[in-house]
């Protein structure tokens, strides 16, 4: 509710903190309190609940030992504590799990971008030999149609019988309901100038300008969405990893990845895509060095030793910290 009192007076406020010490015009907003619903797959209640069940239901997997959950878990900002997941029979993903928070918001799917939707990410999993491990995804929908409370459920949400499309369009509509609008940092810009710690207010002060993290870090989600070469050592489970290059095909995408949306970026430990640092301060020094040496030649140039001081660091770090919500759900228990 508040977030939606002051949309209307934020923008003459946003110009001012633009207007100091921002590099470039890079766009700050707070993030709208909900995301956008395809035409094709509209919310309801029912829906929400089917997708919260699946979501949770290690039965999605071939030996129902895994569930989405299992990977993004809500205790850990609904990503994955650990640098990468752990699939059937205990094999190790490549990559570390993304927050599902927020997610909603974002036009691509994965590190990578592979997904075009969430209903198009919800399914990817489940047929992966790393993951859910299941040989085909008819193997999955003839096996929840044996179960007679999802033959109900999906008869009274969609209409039908179970079926490949209907699991990821449910799954998709419970991740729509996984938002954290109302954060410190959306009161700061709304103009609650309490809602930041003197601290956190210098540090938003230097990811705007020092720090050069707005260059990347934009917009209402905190990432521009696209890809980049950052360095980061490759510690995960494979020996090289080309990023974004493995979908789009153009060398001029090898060793990029996805900017990462920075909201509730304290909850999501470890970081990077082959989660190789354990804390926003580790994350920190690695920027401040300029990054890291890269196999290939498409490091990004935006990426210059920053020459913070402790103290700034620190600061950095505590605006991270004020980047972190609660979901509706999480607001409204006890």
């Amino acid at each position: 509710m508040q977030l939606r009192i002051f949309l209307g007076l934020f923008i003459p406020i946003l110009s001012g903190l633009l207007a100091a010490g921002t590099v470039g015009a890079q766009q700050l907003l707070p993030l709208l309190p909900s995301p956008p619903v395809p035409l094709s797959n509209l919310q309801t209640p029912s829906k929400v609940s089917l997708g919260k069940t699946l979501f949770f239901d290690p039965k999605l997997s071939v030996n129902g030992s895994i569930s989405c959950a299992s990977c993004h878990m809500p205790k850990a900002g609904y990503a994955d504590p650990r640098p990468v997941s752990i699939g059937v029979g205990g094999k190790r993903g490549g990559r570390n799990a993304p927050s599902v928070l927020n997610a909603a918001y974002l036009d691509r799917q994965f590190w990578d971008g592979r997904a075009g939707s969430l209903e198009e990410q919800a399914i990817g999993p489940l047929t992966n030999p790393v993951e859910m491990k299941n040989p085909s995804n008819r193997s999955v929908v003839e096996r929840l149609r044996k179960i007679s409370s999802y033959r109900r459920a999906f008869q009274e949400v969609f209409g039908g019988d179970v079926s490949i499309d209907h699991i990821g369009e449910a799954i998709a509509a419970y991740e729509r309901t996984l938002v954290t609008p109302e954060t410190p940092y959306d009161r700061f810009l709304m103009g609650d100038m309490k809602a930041l710690s003197p601290n956190a207010k210098k540090g938003f002060l230097i990811f705007k300008g020092k720090a050069r993290c707005v260059l990347c870090h934009s917009g209402a989600l905190l990432s521009d969405q696209s890809y980049h070469n950052l360095g980061v050592p490759q510690t995960g489970t494979l020996a090289v990893d080309v990023g974004r290059y493995a979908i789009s095909h153009d060398p001029a995408d090898k060793g990029k990845f996805r900017t990462p949306p920075l909201r509730n970026v304290a909850l999501t430990s470890p970081y990077m895509h082959d989660g190789t640092f354990r804390t926003l301060k580790k994350v920190v020094d690695f920027y401040n060095q300029g990054g890291g040496n890269s196999g290939f030649k498409t490091k990004d140039p935006l990426l210059v030793p920053l020459h913070l001081t402790t103290q700034e660091k620190n600061e950095l770090v505590d605006f991270l910290l004020s980047l972190t919500g609660e979901t509706a759900l999480e607001k409204n228990q006890p």
